[in-house]
């Protein structure tokens, strides 16, 4: 996408390989500072996924997979190369439990250079990241296009955390059909849920907003049921970390208590993600990894401060925990937004989009 930051306009991806180099942008920064960051090996990149400066399931998956590609060129000695890349692969999957696409990348990276020699992987390695990364930003597409209808003249979203071009490579999920429809000269309001308590949705969600000149209010998390009470949303859409094989689903805390108020208002809730988000070996949502992260994240708030310091909001004796995702169930979902179309959440439905074999369960 297009990024206007200062006077300057330029075309971005959230992140791009460049010979050995992973290059991001670092989305803790954002919306004050727009910076590049440049990292030189596996465990860089993968501390990068892990500390958030990439973050979104798509951009994690496309990050991870070059992540992969670099423990592989890491590689000096054709003696023993697979079980030191397979120690790297697993610091990789450690960073972010959650995310089925880290896992999916991983896995696709995997299956593509085992039982090579190691110059051939090397090879395949930068090939299959460089694709997957191209996936993700042709399936953001075409999530946007079969999204599109859900666009009416005159709706009000509300979306919650950050699923746009930050966070699936390009184009994104849960914004990408908004982002569509600002092309075709809808006009159209969008509600944006502040996301506590890494507020992804004030800092990116309305950024990417501002730049594609959409209308838009920030909302704290807690105005999102007051706002459907009045009428005042007429369609809901969030993106998702990973999609049981019954269409239950991980996305950012706070989701599911927005999908009961939807339906309880009688609003459509829908999902928006790509089938490498799909896991069909947990049977529902009970079987999701919840990551629980740092309580810092909730005793502490930082903003527009040229130390980027955090400032304590809780006292000093307080203590927080701070699980990152919630489970939805399938039963509040009026679809899902897929690059094959929007689909049930239904098991029969998924399986019949995805048609793939069995994946594990991380």
């Amino acid at each position: 996408m297009f990024v206007k930051f200062g006077k300057t306009k330029k075309w971005f991806t959230a992140s791009w390989l460049k010979n050995s180099d992973v290059k991001m942008i670092d989305q803790r920064l954002l919306p004050f500072e727009f910076k590049v960051i440049t990292l030189k090996n596996h465990k860089e990149t993968a501390f990068a996924i892990k500390d958030m400066a990439i973050r979104g399931a798509g951009s994690i998956g496309a990050a991870a997979a070059f992540a992969c590609a670099q423990a592989v060129l890491e590689c000096k000695n054709e003696r023993g190369w697979e079980e030191k890349v397979s120690a790297s692969f697993e610091t990789i999957a450690k960073t972010r439990p959650t995310a089925r696409d880290l896992f999916y990348a991983i896995e696709r990276l995997r299956k593509k250079i085992f039982g090579k020699n190691l110059q051939e992987a090397k090879v395949l390695a930068i090939k299959e990241a460089i694709m997957i990364g191209k996936e993700y930003e042709q399936n953001g597409k075409l999530i946007g296009r079969h999204g599109l209808k859900l666009i009416k003249e005159g709706s009000r979203i509300l979306t919650h955390c950050n699923a746009g071009w930050l966070a699936l490579h390009d184009w994104g999920s849960a914004l990408a059909p908004l982002y569509f429809a600002k092309r075709e000269g809808r006009k159209f309001f969008v509600f944006v849920d502040e996301t506590r308590p890494r507020l992804q949705g004030a800092k990116l969600t309305s950024w990417e907003l501002l730049n594609e000149g959409i209308k838009h209010k920030i909302i704290v998390d807690n105005a999102a049921g007051f706002f459907m009470q009045q009428g005042k949303i007429d369609l809901c859409i969030v993106g998702a970390d990973r999609i049981a094989a019954n269409g239950d689903f991980a996305n950012k805390i706070g989701t599911y208590e927005k999908a009961i108020a939807a339906k309880e208002n009688g609003i459509p809730f829908y999902v928006a993600a790509p089938k490498s988000t799909f896991d069909l070996e947990c049977k529902n949502g009970r079987k999701i990894e919840i990551e629980e992260r740092a309580d810092e994240e909730v005793l502490f708030v930082n903003g527009f401060d040229s130390t980027h310091r955090k400032i304590r909001v809780a006292p000093f004796e307080a203590k927080a925990t701070n699980p990152a995702f919630d489970i939805t169930p399938a039963k509040y979902l009026s679809g899902i937004i897929t690059e094959r179309g929007i689909i049930k959440p239904k098991k029969s439905y998924i399986k019949k989009v995805l048609m793939v074999e069995n994946r594990s369960c991380a």
